[in-house]
């Protein structure tokens, strides 16, 4: 089977200049984990995922002892609990007015419309992906496969 006759004709696609705020929204919106990223000209030039967004946000956790925590512990917890939320806060507006092309994955794995549904399987296995753009032989974006389509190939027959 060919890719053309698995892969997703209408893409969810963003652009560099996209606000991560807007993208995260879109990605929960659409129940998606990731989307490609074009230029103006409909070029693949990156793919951004749930993953990328939350690597921007650093994680912060209280240091407590939880076996027999000292009374100093239990005077400074909601103290450090609170440092910790505005941190969180702070992080995630940090994260708000960033842009995607700031933090995608620009290195990107394509397949052609006409290579085989194996040969999508193969490069998801070994570059550990969970889509690929489709692109013609000018390099324009013409869809995208994801491990879901491909799984409903192999139902399909």
């Amino acid at each position: 089977m060919k890719i053309q006759d698995a892969m997703e004709k209408e893409v969810i696609k963003f652009q560099t200049d996209d606000r991560i705020i807007d993208v995260a929204g879109s990605l929960r919106e659409n129940k998606i984990s990731g989307a490609p990223v074009v230029n103006k000209e409909g070029k693949v030039v990156g793919i951004i995922s749930e993953g990328d967004i939350m690597r921007l946000l650093e994680v912060h956790s209280p240091h407590i002892r939880l076996i027999l925590p000292s009374p100093l512990d239990l005077i400074e917890l909601p103290v450090r609990m609170k440092y910790e939320m505005d941190e969180i806060a702070e992080d995630m507006n940090k994260a708000a007015s960033l842009l995607i092309g700031e933090i995608m994955t620009k290195k990107v794995i394509t397949i052609k419309p006409e290579d085989d549904i194996s040969d999508a399987a193969q490069l998801m296995d070994t570059h550990d992906v969970k889509r690929l753009p489709v692109v013609d032989a000018e390099g324009n974006m013409v869809g995208i496969v994801t491990r879901g389509d491909i799984i409903g190939a192999m139902v399909r027959g």
